[in-house]
């Protein structure tokens, strides 16, 4: 399953890279991360740095359990992650933010997720990609209003 999801921001792509290179920063602008502001989190290692792993446990089944690693870095234009789910089902994915200055104060930020679908979930992959693309577009959306404020 692949999703890729593109917003126009009017910030430099510098601007934008600086931003999107913390992991904690999604808590700013993701929805996974908003849904629960009392999950708990633990941290191992520095923020926007390779390797930086970035955990979660929820209550809440639409945010569950797992973890985001940096895996790489590429500046200004891309940070790439992989997501290890635990619960409420086990998968492991990779995301990627991928930046283009598209003017002086422009940037086109692309998210993407890639992930497999096992038997029997394959069978709601159309149902999974639309509402995964939905809230990734609601999390640009918001990315994008906080950037521009």
């Amino acid at each position: 399953m692949h999703i890729e999801n593109t917003i126009e921001i009017a910030k430099s792509q510098q601007e934008v890279f600086e931003f999107l290179k913390l992991v904690k920063s999604q808590n700013k602008f993701s929805v996974w991360n908003m849904t629960d502001p009392n999950q708990k989190v633990t941290e191992k290692g520095e923020d926007g740095t390779v390797g930086y792993v970035y955990s979660w446990e929820s209550k809440n089944k639409k945010v569950g359990t797992g973890s985001q690693e940096i895996l790489s870095i590429t500046p200004p234009s891309e940070i790439s992650y992989e997501l290890r789910f635990e619960k409420p089902m086990n998968s492991t994915a990779k995301s990627k933010f991928i930046l283009k200055g598209l003017a002086e104060n422009k940037t086109a930020v692309t998210w993407t997720f890639t992930g497999p679908t096992k038997f029997p979930m394959s069978l709601f992959t159309g149902f999974f990609k639309r509402m995964l693309s939905k809230n990734m577009l609601e999390s640009l959306h918001n990315l994008k209003h906080l950037l521009e404020a």
